[in-house]
């Protein structure tokens, strides 16, 4: 019987982490469409993507306090419904300002059900089975996230975009009353969560992403820019004062006297920056600069993207023997080096084989970044506090993403547009090129990471049980 609930376990668990999952790429190849039939200007794709990613960023981590308070189980359905309802509410929206609401409270939803997947599915195997249950629901995820701009493409072309919206009403209504039926309630210790500390980084981090999207239809000397590019700086000093000072702090400032988990931190903040800025407009460049379909670009985005399930898996196995430091290193400036070379080749007449090989570059050092750099995270902190560090990471992924697109969309709008082939290579261009930029400041904040032995060293000792982590991975 145990067995049977385990399996029902995961399933469900995997299910509805695949779905959130899915939700942050899979919009990337239906932009184009969106933006022609709901007259989006570049400003509002912005929004499309960030206001996901950014609502889910901010709550991540209160989504697990809440679910160790009321329960993971509750909490879990709820989030659930949230983002189901919120699925809906995107693909009947009837214009971009509904969208873009909609698309918030889908991250909402999601800031409720991947942490609490995380927890139920600890929560609900032995020790002996733990790693192995919390290995398959990575690699879901992870498969879901590389998959994402090749099925919305397909779904975009063969339906229309708001299908990839409607197809997780049907999930989320078939896996709600399993959840209920077939998951046991669980709850985490009594922690609180910081309210305080929520309420400041979210404005902190609305107030430089609003500065930096605004900044393309105002002007940077604009007040309004200026204004929030300077209250969201003071909400984060904010924030750290308020962390510093707090009880149960969301971030544990301390954590960042750690030269593994600083620097493994920002490694990561400027690799997804990169990441998800670079995904926003190839899936655009090869429709609006090349001419392609939304299902031709999601496969032919498959070379960057299908290395990622070919490298990673390697990658997570030669860390501890190379070393985080040498793999975030090496990544990031393989990444660098294929963004860069598409910013040199990138124009209306380029023929795709062009791409292969710096799309296969780019990929590759992703893959080898991406599990170095959270390995010197959770390495960096002692075993009771590895949820919080995941938490940590996994926050600062999301607000990357929301970064990346406005760094990236800042520089496209300033060099390019919309107008033609033409107009959209010459924005799209530089911004490629800056995208490798983020990529080697990542790089360079990789050499701080500590060399192979001190990792290996932190990462073999001996320590008391992990208690049931607190976030997601």
């Amino acid at each position: 019987m145990a067995q049977k609930t385990s399996g029902w376990l995961l399933g469900l668990t995997a299910a509805a982490s695949l779905m959130v999952a899915l939700d942050a790429t899979v919009v990337a190849t239906a932009l184009t469409r969106i933006r022609l039939d709901l007259s989006a200007t570049m400003e509002q794709l912005e929004w499309t993507v960030n206001a996901y990613s950014l609502s889910f960023a901010v709550l991540l981590m209160t989504g697990a306090a809440l679910g160790d308070r009321f329960g993971r189980r509750r909490m879990f359905v709820a989030g659930l419904g949230l983002f189901t309802a919120a699925s809906a509410a995107c693909a009947t929206a009837p214009g971009i300002g509904w969208l873009i609401v909609a698309r918030a409270v889908q991250g909402c939803g999601a800031a409720l059900v991947m942490p609490l997947a995380m927890a139920l599915l600890s929560n609900g195997f032995p020790p002996e089975r733990r790693a192995k249950a919390l290995g398959i629901s990575a690699g879901l995820i992870g498969l879901a996230v590389v998959a994402g701009p090749v099925v919305g493409g397909v779904v975009t072309q063969g339906l229309a975009w708001q299908w990839i919206f409607w197809l997780n009403v049907p999930i989320g209504l078939v896996v709600i009353p399993l959840v209920l039926r077939r998951i046991p309630e669980s709850r985490g210790a009594g922690t609180s969560f910081d309210l305080g500390g929520v309420v400041l980084v979210t404005g902190g981090a609305f107030g430089l992403v609003w500065g930096l999207i605004r900044a393309d239809g105002v002007g940077w000397g604009a007040f309004e820019v200026d204004g929030a590019l300077t209250a969201g700086a003071v909400l984060l000093v904010a924030f750290v004062a308020w962390e510093l000072r707090v009880r149960q702090p969301m971030v544990p400032m301390r954590l960042l006297r750690s030269r593994g988990f600083s620097a493994g931190n920002t490694a990561g903040l400027f690799l997804y920056a990169s990441l998800y800025g670079s995904l926003f407009f190839m899936a655009q460049f090869l429709q609006t600069g090349l001419g392609d379909g939304p299902m031709a670009t999601g496969l032919r985005l498959m070379p960057w993207t299908g290395a990622v399930t070919v490298v990673a898996p390697v990658a997570g196995a030669l860390v501890n023997r190379v070393g985080a430091r040498t793999l975030t290193v090496a990544g990031l400036t393989l990444q660098a080096a294929g963004m860069g070379w598409i910013g040199l080749v990138a124009e209306p007449s380029l023929a795709y084989a062009q791409l292969i090989a710096p799309m296969i570059v780019a990929g590759a050092g992703v893959s080898l970044a991406m599990p170095a750099a959270q390995t010197s995270v959770l390495n960096a902190v002692a075993p009771q506090e590895i949820g919080k560090a995941s938490g940590v990471f996994n926050m600062l992924r999301q607000f990357a993403a929301v970064f990346g697109v406005a760094i990236l969309a800042a520089v496209f709008t300033a060099k390019g547009g919309y107008g033609t082939a033409r107009t959209f290579s010459d924005g799209f261009a530089p911004a490629i090129t800056v995208s490798g930029a983020l990529s080697l400041t990542g790089a360079l904040a990789g050499l701080f990471i500590p060399g192979r032995s001190r990792t290996a060293r932190q990462a073999t000792t001996p320590a008391a049980p992990r208690p049931e982590p607190e976030l997601t991975h």
